[in-house]
């Protein structure tokens, strides 16, 4: 065990090779999440709140609240035939590829958002390792990346950011900066508690102004996580990278795809964007900045 994680250590080709395998296998297991963890929290909110049944997405597992359903149960499955997916049929991208994005079962197409999460979680985690020496910091931005990914796709397909999964991340970012990993605890603290502050803040404004909520609840923790993470000297940059990330995306879903200027676009995703750019390159981007003034 000493043996190999020394090699990993001297050989960082073979170190990104790993954690690409490792990251495509982590990927098909956040596609996992991402699909049944909001409808597991669907099926609980629904079992406390009756009058929410016409508010909630129809799913399968909504209808049948007796039955098991959870991140194991049931096996992983075809959403059109049920027929259960086979080992060697859940191959990350390779899968995917020689079923040429079909169900053996039933030739029903298979969602390209799979692969592209498997993908995208492999990727940023070569990006990362790439960037990142050897050491404690490099397994937490790993496990800080595959969160963010998760968190995001959640909230593009559900406009929903769980409690679970974003003070999960903040307390992890205040237990690994006891050690000092990334910040001294005390600026995780106040960072924890600035980026919740702030949003909080720019909602009761905005809704005092307009009549109407900004953002969600989970956009506030979500920026408290980052905050724990980092510290509060990250949290102005990690909120003017948002802004401009979701402006830019926001203008170019209007001006290109046509999309409505009244549908609501989740916040998530750009602060998420925002604070994985902060933890690998938000020190050259401060000094750069401060160098301009």
């Amino acid at each position: 065990m000493t043996a190999g994680l020394e090699l990993l250590a001297s050989s960082p080709i073979l170190l990104i090779v790993v954690v690409v395998i490792l990251s495509l296998l982590i990927g098909s297991f956040l596609n996992v999440v991402i699909l049944r963890y909001p409808i597991m929290l669907f099926r609980g909110w629904k079992k406390d709140c009756a009058e929410m049944a016409t508010e909630l997405p129809d799913h399968p597992a909504l209808r049948k609240l007796d039955s098991p359903y959870n991140l194991v149960t049931p096996a992983s499955h075809c959403p059109n035939c049920q027929a259960q997916v086979k080992a060697w049929q859940n191959i990350p991208l390779l899968s995917y590829a020689l079923l040429r994005g079909r169900c053996a079962g039933c030739d029903n197409k298979i969602s390209l958002r799979y692969p592209i999460v498997e993908l995208v979680t492999a990727l940023l985690s070569a990006v990362v390792v790439w960037f990142v020496p050897w050491g404690w910091p490099l397994a937490a931005l790993l496990v800080f990346t595959w969160f963010l990914v998760a968190m995001s796709v959640i909230d593009i397909d559900h406009q929903i950011l769980p409690d679970t999964m974003t003070l999960s991340l903040l307390w992890l970012g205040l237990l690994i900066n006891t050690q000092g990993i990334f910040t001294d605890l005390a600026s995780a603290v106040y960072g924890a508690a600035a980026g919740y502050g702030v949003l909080w803040s720019f909602f009761w404004i905005f809704k005092l102004l307009t009549g109407k909520d900004g953002m969600g609840f989970g956009d506030f923790k979500l920026l408290a996580a980052l905050g724990a993470w980092f510290g509060l000297s990250y949290v102005p940059l990690i909120l003017m990278l948002s802004s401009i990330v979701g402006a830019i995306v926001g203008l170019a879903g209007i001006l290109i795809l046509g999309r409505d200027r009244q549908l609501p676009i989740p916040f998530g995703p750009y602060l998420a964007m925002a604070g994985w750019i902060s933890a690998l390159w938000g020190d050259k981007i401060i000094q750069w900045y401060l160098s301009t003034l």
